[in-house]
């Protein structure tokens, strides 16, 4: 049995289609959870009937679903539905979340780090005794491809 990685939201899911490809009557496609293979309760149970006419058990892991037996196949439909409604949700919280910290003066995504930030200034500061990266990320708490960031920013807004 081999693991592929699948995103239950993209548009484009290349590891399933791959996957799909390479299945044959009798093989078992096992995910960990229903919302990893499907962007919806249509196109999951869509998803299930090709596998089936294929002669393709599926099981999900988290759920305890399998489609080899009956019961299986309704509880699928149920539990399909719940993670749609799951994933529904989520994106109205996001969304929700995100229009009031706007209505608050946030933005989403991190904070923008400039030349003029204290770890900018404090790792140039550490450079210019001597330490190494290593040394500096340690110190300001931050990992060493950050504080190369860091030093290269400074040099990069000096010029």
């Amino acid at each position: 049995m081999s693991c592929i990685a699948v995103s239950g939201s993209r548009a484009s899911r290349p590891e399933l289609d791959k996957m799909l490809e390479h299945l044959r009557s009798g093989d078992e496609v096992v995910v960990w959870k229903l919302d990893r293979l499907g962007r919806n309760t249509q196109s999951l149970l869509a998803l299930i009937d090709d596998l089936e006419h294929r002669g393709v058990h599926f099981h999900s892991v988290t759920e305890g679903i399998s489609t080899t037996g009956s019961m299986g196949r309704a509880m699928l439909t149920v539990m399909s539905a719940f993670a749609q409604l799951e994933r529904d949700q989520l994106v109205e919280r996001t969304r929700a979340g995100m229009a009031a910290a706007a209505e608050h003066g946030r933005k989403a995504g991190r904070r923008e780090v400039t030349a003029g930030h204290a770890k900018v200034k404090r790792a140039r500061d550490l450079k210019a005794q001597g330490l190494t990266p290593a040394d500096i990320g340690k110190i300001i708490g931050a990992s060493r491809a950050t504080v190369y960031r860091y030093l290269r920013m400074e040099i990069k807004e000096a010029s």
